[in-house]
């Protein structure tokens, strides 16, 4: 009789808890329904307009696609628009271009932010500090237009700069339209409109940083150099690694737009990247097929320098992305 009853409690102890599991599990989806509900939206955005583009591209590339038709009723090619990728004699030319204008890029512009988040962060005026902040991130909201217009203004045949260079008493040179000068001006003008705003995750970085630990450099006799490589180069190390990896996979992908403001016919030799073939010959001509093959190309390229670059950073410095 008494087991009986001692289980009858128990049974009824244990259904107690759940109760209050249930209700306690209740009162958290009340309490965050909201963010489940975002969470749901994101969810739902990056399938429709992220995960599935790229399943219907992929389907696509193998396929003769037409305006007007069905990607289902589109004939089936197999590879061939991928060994139309490889017949094409300009290839070789778009391929070298791509990656001398994405090397350039990663070399010269890589550095400057970091330069800049140490400067700035050194500052000890916060309110010239946040000035100095605000200032550099402008250029980031400036549209490719508007910079095209002012690199236009200061280098073309009647630009600033050669104006200045004819009352000095030299000749005009002709910046926009020189293959020698083409990617020094999408590097410079790249330099100017993003460092600043990709000072925002060193900044993040270093937010976490204990100023105790800059105190304690100080007292031990640590100058500003000594401080900056045992303290602030540490912190935004994770951070830089990160942007590293994500700059060696996005090494065939090149700013679009700015190339095609910047490029004309005098520097297409230089000028011509994967991308612009792309929109030349994949939108131009109607080769739907063509440029999804390219597309697919460049995405397995990008997740395979990702992954090497993860590996190699994590066997070098001991980080990496995952």
């Amino acid at each position: 009789m008494g087991r009986k009853v001692m289980r009858v409690r128990s049974m009824a102890s244990k259904t107690d808890f759940m109760k209050e599991a249930r209700l306690q599990k209740q009162k958290k989806l009340k309490k965050y329904r909201f963010l489940y509900l975002a969470l749901a939206f994101i969810v739902m955005y990056y399938l429709l307009f992220q995960y599935i583009p790229i399943l219907w591209g992929f389907l696509i590339s193998f396929k003769d696609f037409k305006v007007g038709g069905t990607i289902m009723g589109a004939k089936w090619v197999g590879i061939s628009n991928y060994a139309a990728i490889f017949k094409d004699p300009d290839m070789l030319r778009l391929i070298r271009n791509t990656l001398v204008i994405s090397c350039s890029r990663l070399l010269f512009t890589f550095f400057p932010p970091i330069l800049l988040t140490i400067a700035i962060f050194d500052l000890r005026n916060s309110r010239f500090k946040k000035l100095s902040q605000t200032i550099v991130y402008i250029p980031h909201f400036f549209s490719w237009v508007v910079i095209y217009g002012i690199v236009y203004a200061f280098f073309s045949g009647n630009g600033f700069i050669n104006n200045i260079l004819f009352a000095a008493g030299g000749s005009r040179t002709e910046f926009m339209t020189s293959t020698k000068a083409f990617v020094p001006l999408l590097v410079g003008s790249q330099i100017w409109k993003e460092t600043g705003w990709a000072t925002i995750l060193y900044f993040a970085a270093l937010t976490g940083v204990n100023p105790e630990l800059y105190e304690a450099a100080k007292i031990d006799g640590a100058g500003p150099l000594a401080r900056i490589r045992a303290v602030t180069l540490p912190a935004m190390l994770p951070v830089v690694t990160f942007s590293l990896i994500m700059a060696m996979g996005n090494i065939l992908n090149n700013d679009f737009e700015q190339i095609l403001l910047f490029y004309n016919s005098a520097v297409y030799d230089v000028g011509d990247i994967i991308d612009t073939w792309v929109y030349r010959v994949g939108l131009g001509k109607m080769q739907y097929g063509l440029g999804a093959a390219v597309s697919m190309l460049k995405a397995v390229i990008s997740l395979f320098l990702i992954l090497v670059a993860n590996y190699t950073s994590k066997k070098t410095t001991g980080r990496g992305m995952f």
